[in-house]
């Protein structure tokens, strides 16, 4: 069994957008409401939590998961005060018998199934691998700084990838990572760095460039632009 846990506990107050980004409306839908149904047309997923504000568990529902009514819909649960916390909170929900767990962004709306089954594939064709992530390869210098933001060196960019989710572990490993992660107080940047501080090995997968993440509202645009290409895409199909 492979499951998901699509993560949208955040309050979204970088967003400027009117009550969070999750639930602004894009192409008709919610931003959520795209996300979810990306991971239900997924053959390749069977379970789905989704993980939310735990003030507005209801209002979420309403919104984003109700109307999409799929059995691969397991559980809507409240978030923690982290993102780590959310995620754990999901991991309680995931059914047992789960083999492989994907985890992505809610906010991510232009993830597609394709890229989905090819992270699990990914996966899967590599037992050496604990996980793999989707990024992309750094096409911008990167400079490190100090904390007054003054230049301190220039990072070698071939060996620097952005990561993006969805992020695909082996269920067993993710579980222990996070337990880990707990007992000895370690917080970690993203899921990944939870599995490679537990000695997992993580590989990177090269995805789509516009799999991007909504965070202001000039983000919504882009989103309104291409989730309307591909309906009329599929349309003229």
């Amino acid at each position: 069994m492979n499951a998901a846990i699509i993560v949208a506990g955040g309050s979204g107050e970088r967003s400027g957008l009117s009550g969070g980004k999750q639930l602004a409306i894009v192409a008709g839908r919610p931003v959520l409401y795209h996300t979810i149904t990306a991971f239900v047309s997924c053959d390749a997923i069977d379970a789905i939590v989704v993980v939310v504000h735990p003030e507005r568990i209801e209002e979420y529902r309403v919104a984003a998961v109700t109307p999409i009514a799929s059995p691969k819909l397991v559980c809507v649960t409240g978030g923690g005060d982290s993102r780590q916390e959310s995620v754990a909170r999901g991991l309680a929900e995931v059914p047992a018998g789960a083999d492989v767990i994907a985890i992505h962004d809610g906010a991510r709306p232009l993830v597609t199934p394709a890229l989905i089954a090819e992270a699990i594939d990914t996966l899967g064709a590599d037992g050496s691998l604990a996980g793999v992530v989707v990024g992309h390869p750094s096409y911008d210098t990167l400079k490190q700084v100090d904390a007054e933001h003054r230049v301190t060196g220039t990072l070698d960019r071939a060996s620097v990838w952005a990561a993006q989710t969805p992020q695909v572990f082996r269920a067993p490993v993710l579980r222990r990572a996070y337990e880990s992660a707990e007992a000895e107080g370690f917080t970690g940047t993203d899921d990944a760095s939870l599995v490679e501080h537990a000695g997992g090995l993580v590989r990177m997968m090269a995805g789509p460039r516009d799999n991007i993440k909504v965070t202001v509202p000039e983000d919504m645009l882009i989103v309104e632009r291409i989730l309307r290409a591909r309906a009329e895409g599929a349309g003229n199909g």
